[in-house]
């Protein structure tokens, strides 16, 4: 068995999932999420987890394991999937990893730019300044030390600011300088990289109002209601900064009505997106399949079939 594993990426609501389910279904392939949003139990609508009757048919690996109030980072994803990826390749099976998280995929290709660990005291500080002034203040103060990535973050990245202005403060020294120093750990294995993404910039704008409009049908406020609920929850976790949670609690915490809610979580969704198009033009060596086109599960067979790397795989 070759060691090639592949990467579907793509921007949410680009039709990643039914994809990958009907690839499986075809050849020998089994899925590792990567998605930051779906490693968390019970946020499952405004996740848009696979429904429990396609998980049956194609199982996801890394979906609801940890609970919303635990950090998941890039570095415990990239320790997760290589176990996965290496019990499907034990298992005569070739990994497919599907999701829009750009940072996972990046980690567990690259591997890790030499910085320190979080510092607790200097993450509680960094997040009562987000409470207090917002991460477009943060994003503010990291244009004045750190140009370079303030200008690649949106500002209302709060994780990501937060974590800059993290690694400025312990070292001294800009993250873009840092990561530009090399990274540890690169992945061992041959990568074949997809992209699915719709040739209409249109097609994203519409699938994510009617994204958006089918969530809430399917009761996504009772669901985040229910970890809004929670005493051990609030809206500082990474879990609640996912786009739909973020905008279903400020509703429900009374910041905005209902329409405002449903409003600017389609804008949030749009704004998603496109920042996840970005990310993937900086991807090298990466095929783009047009998500709108008709046929599409045929045109990415016949192309892995065609590659050297999956043919000596199967």
């Amino acid at each position: 068995m070759n060691d090639a594993v592949i990467f579907l990426m793509g921007p949410t609501t680009g039709g990643k999932t039914s994809l990958a389910v009907d690839l499986v279904r075809q050849l020998p392939l089994e899925i590792i999420s990567v998605d930051s949003a779906m490693v968390y139990r019970g946020m499952d609508i405004g996740t848009a987890k696979p429904a429990r009757e396609v998980l049956q048919t194609a199982p996801h690996r890394l979906i609801d394991i940890c609970d919303p109030t635990e950090a998941y980072s890039a570095g415990r994803f990239r320790e997760d999937a290589l176990a996965a990826i290496d019990d499907i390749r034990g298992n005569n099976r070739i990994p497919l990893l599907v999701g829009g998280t750009g940072l996972y995929f990046r980690t567990l290709e690259q591997g890790f730019s030499n910085l320190p660990a979080t510092d607790p005291v200097l993450r509680k500080r960094l997040t009562r300044m987000l409470r207090e002034h917002g991460s477009r203040a943060l994003h503010a103060e990291l244009n004045l030390v750190d140009p370079d990535t303030a200008g690649r973050l949106h500002p209302n990245d709060s994780q990501r600011i937060q974590r800059a202005l993290e690694v400025y403060e312990m070292t001294k020294t800009p993250l873009s300088v840092l990561t530009g120093e090399g990274r540890l750990g690169a992945l061992h294995h041959t990568v074949i990289k997809l992209a699915l993404v719709p040739s209409d910039r249109q097609v994203i704008r519409e699938r994510a109002r009617q994204r958006f409009a089918g969530m809430l049908q399917q009761g996504l406020v009772d669901e985040v209601r229910g970890l809004f609920q929670r005493e051990d929850m609030h809206e500082d976790l990474a879990s609640m900064r996912m786009v739909g949670y973020r905008q279903v609690w400020s509703y429900l915490a009374g910041r905005s009505s209902y329409s405002e809610m449903r409003e600017r979580a389609v804008i949030a969704t749009r704004q998603l997106a496109k920042r996840q198009i970005t990310w993937l033009r900086t991807e090298e060596n990466t095929t783009w399949f047009d998500s709108v086109k008709t046929g599409i599960t045929g045109e990415v067979m016949g192309f892995l079939h065609n590659n050297p790397a999956f043919s000596r795989a199967m």
